[in-house]
């Protein structure tokens, strides 16, 4: 949309931080609307009160700081962890699963309020305009979606400094330079990127990391876990129940102490271009590795196979912000129903940067000793393969049935 259009109320994305309130104000300036500010605890572990006295020294009447951590795990990542998502083969989505939860709840306090427009903060580069602009109009075809770093002028960060500083918007110190890289956190992970990261040839100093000790300064002796799942869905750690949230945040602190869960990744943004991006994600490793282990016993390998040959298509279609599809919804009720028996535990082996599946169990496990022992056994004859592979092979040598009267 253009500022030419009318707007009476808009509900703003708002971190509290320089640049949401520089948008915050120029909302004002340039609509003359009212703002309604909303702020989502993801689990990004800052002091969210900041931002509520930002939007009241700045005149806001109508704040929302929301806690939205349970809702986050149980509802959008454990349901993308059942499929063993990763895109382009390492990234475990900790941005891209957030958006949709954002854009819904935004959308839901538009009409509480009466909002005719929802606002974002986000860049017409990168993936997380198109995140939440797909989720808003999935949620309410109707909205009016302002995108300031699509419309304005501004150039610099000189540009918006001088905006702010005519608009009485305090600048911390550390915000008028240049920031070395940016960062987007909750409580699946955190993710630095730009500037002195854009070289791909350059490695991330230590000083990136925010999240994870590295593996070098790991301890010398391994930390054993025991992981219990109910159909898909991690529930207990070490025989001690927890909430989704509360369980992620126990990996997270597992997965930081040990060094696990960093990533360097150079990936194909949704826009077109490629950004190399610097992701921890260590609670969501140690998921990951323990979910595909349960699977290993109680899943068929038909059932399997399937699911790992959709689930880049289903990696695909959250990374570009297609959450709210029919597409997506479909393979999720497929994913779901594969999970009906995915119960058991798993125990892991945590040791400098790595989450290793050592043991597993479950009430439904497919997987039989007698059947698999290279001992003596009355459960399989071995003479019963020679049919089997000549029927597999039947059409290779009707196909290659010259070959040997030429050798």
């Amino acid at each position: 949309m253009t500022t030419q259009e009318k707007i009476n109320k808009v509900v703003l994305a708002y971190s509290g931080g320089l640049d949401t309130s520089i948008i915050l104000k120029w909302l004002e300036v340039t609509y003359g609307c009212e703002v309604v500010t909303f702020t989502a605890d993801l689990g990004q572990e800052e002091e969210l009160e900041p931002a509520r006295q930002k939007a009241e020294m700045m005149g806001i009447k109508q704040i929302f700081i929301e806690d939205l951590r349970e809702e986050f795990v149980r509802d959008y990542v454990f349901p993308m962890f059942r499929a063993n998502t990763v895109y382009e083969g390492q990234y475990l989505l900790g941005t891209s699963i957030a958006r949709p939860l954002i854009a819904k709840r935004q959308i839901e306090i538009a009409h509480e309020v009466g909002a005719d427009a929802v606002c974002h903060g986000a860049t017409g580069k990168g993936n997380d305009q198109v995140r939440f602009e797909l989720g808003y109009y999935a949620c309410d075809p109707a909205i009016k979606v302002i995108a300031p770093w699509r419309i304005w002028d501004y150039a610099s960060r000189e540009d918006l400094i001088r905006f702010a500083e005519q608009n009485q918007i305090p600048v911390p110190k550390d915000k008028r330079g240049e920031a070395p890289f940016s960062c987007d956190a909750n409580l699946l992970h955190t993710s630095s990127e730009g500037k002195l990261l854009e070289d791909p040839m350059v490695e991330a100093p230590e000083y990136v990391y925010q999240r994870t000790i590295s593996p070098e300064a790991a301890p010398e002796q391994p930390t054993y876990i025991t992981i219990a799942f109910e159909k898909g869905d991690a529930v207990a750690i070490d025989g001690v129940a927890m909430t989704p949230a509360v369980l992620l945040k126990k990996l997270n602190d597992l997965g930081r102490d040990n060094g696990i869960g960093r990533l360097d990744l150079v990936e194909n943004r949704f826009v077109g271009m490629k950004s190399r991006g610097i992701y921890e994600t260590p609670g969501g490793t140690i998921l990951l590795e323990a979910h595909r282990g349960i699977e290993q016993i109680t899943l068929d390998r038909g059932a399997a196979h399937l699911k790992d040959e959709l689930m880049p298509r289903y990696a695909e279609l959250i990374y570009n912000g297609f959450w709210f599809s029919p597409e997506r919804e479909m393979l999720q009720a497929l994913i779901d129903h594969s999970q009906e028996k995915v119960t058991g535990n798993v125990r892991l082996k945590l040791y400098k940067g790595s989450a290793t599946c050592v043991g597993r169990e479950s009430p439904y496990s497919l997987y039989s000793e007698e059947h698999v022992t290279f001992e003596k056994d009355s459960v399989y004859d071995q003479r019963d393969a020679t049919g089997f592979i000549k029927l597999n092979a039947l059409r290779l040598r009707l196909l290659n049935k010259d070959r040997a009267s030429k050798l």
